[in-house]
């Protein structure tokens, strides 16, 4: 939580192992309107945009130096981020849940 550019409240939440396209309703919940990440596929990224979720991906680093960036209007990120691991077939019903997404590379 951010209020008048400063971090006064952070926590590090679990979510129950879900796949990429359940993570934008675990920040809903959480109240969360912006999301700072590295590489993130194209559902997960819409799933975001429909739930108001404003999103700042292809970001490396600490994640507080990430958030003080943020705050200061100096985060680069990339806006046309992807998740390679999406661009190769995983074959029909494929969800990242049911692998982690942690073997493969995001940008």
């Amino acid at each position: 939580d951010v209020e008048e550019g400063k971090v006064v409240h952070s926590e590090v939440v679990d979510t129950n192992g879900s796949g990429h396209g359940a993570l934008a309703g675990v920040l809903k919940a959480l109240n969360a309107d912006v999301l700072i990440c590295g590489g993130i596929g194209g559902g997960a990224q819409t799933a975001l945009a429909a739930a108001g979720i404003k999103l700042f991906g292809g970001v490396s680093g600490d994640a507080d130096e990430a958030v003080e960036a943020f705050i200061n209007e100096t985060l680069d990120y990339n806006p046309d981020v992807k998740c390679s691991h999406h661009e190769h077939s995983h074959g029909e019903g494929h969800t990242c849940g049911e692998h982690g997404c942690g073997s493969h590379s995001c940008h």
